[in-house]
């Protein structure tokens, strides 16, 4: 029995050495082919186009600009004066190229905040324009100047709006508004589209879907979807007959783990805000 274990550990040993050697060998290789670089490897398909031109609308060619404002709370009743006044002598001057789509005040969320989305038809090129004339305004850097005095800090985003969304439009009121911010794993934007292209069906029975917007420029892989609803109570019920769709749940699960954080505001319009 003794002669036999040593001839099965002789087997053992000489069959692992021509492993250890085999694998010497293999490692030792250069490029592509060795198999220590191959075990760690990320083979990436190329994409031939950047998400942005895949999922926004082309038709359209609409920029916007989202804007968070957090004011001294003694000051938010004097800023939403200022606010109105710069809004609509933007809006309505045609020599600029934007116009103010919808203006809020945080509710539930962010307290003493104040929201601000913009659109710039004609992409880059209008808000270059946009800002270049303001630059040269002096009554509305006077302005401004003054609107600093009553801010805390300040953030914005440029955005582009999901061809599969609803542009936003002026809407009657009351209502109240939602919006729900995603902070997206990077390179999952296209995933994210193609679940939402499909899911959005399941929210268009109340119209409350109002706008979905990617960032462009400041933090990146944000989503933001706006919504509006009559009431909080019709906002909880409309939520729930979501999930009485077939659909609607699978959408839910595969969107999920595609996001690192999320927040959701609450959100009243300004006497001034197109969306009401």
């Amino acid at each position: 029995m003794a002669t036999s274990s040593v001839r099965s550990l002789e087997q053992v040993v000489s069959r692992y050495s021509v492993y250890l050697h085999q694998t010497s060998r293999r490692f030792s290789e250069s490029g592509d082919k060795g198999w220590i670089r191959s075990l760690f490897e990320h083979k990436v398909e190329a994409r031939r186009d950047a998400h942005s031109n895949l999922l926004s609308k082309k038709e359209t060619n609409n920029l916007y600009k989202i804007q968070f404002h957090n004011v001294k709370p003694e000051c938010l009743d004097a800023y939403n004066s200022l606010e109105a006044e710069v809004q609509n002598r933007l809006h309505q001057d045609r020599d600029y190229p934007c116009e103010v789509v919808g203006s809020w005040n945080t509710w539930y969320g962010e307290q003493d905040q104040a929201v601000q989305l913009w659109r710039y038809r004609g992409g880059y090129p209008a808000l270059t324009e946009c800002l270049q004339k303001l630059k040269a305004n002096k009554e509305y850097l006077e302005l401004q100047k003054e609107r600093a005095q009553m801010l805390l800090s300040r953030q914005n985003q440029l955005l582009l709006e999901f061809s599969f969304w609803n542009e936003p439009l002026p809407r009657q009121g009351p209502n109240i508004y939602e919006l729900r911010t995603y902070k997206l794993k990077p390179g999952t934007m296209i995933e994210w589209g193609n679940h939402w292209a499909r899911a959005i069906k399941y929210r268009q029975e109340n119209n409350e879907a109002v706008g979905g917007f990617f960032t462009q420029i400041g933090n990146l892989y944000v989503v933001h979807h706006l919504w509006a609803y009559e009431s909080l109570q019709s906002r909880e019920e409309t939520r729930n007959a979501a999930w009485q769709k077939d659909g609607w749940d699978v959408n839910v699960y595969y969107t999920v783990p595609l996001v690192r954080s999320m927040e959701s505001r609450l959100m009243i319009p300004t006497k001034c805000s197109p969306l009401q």
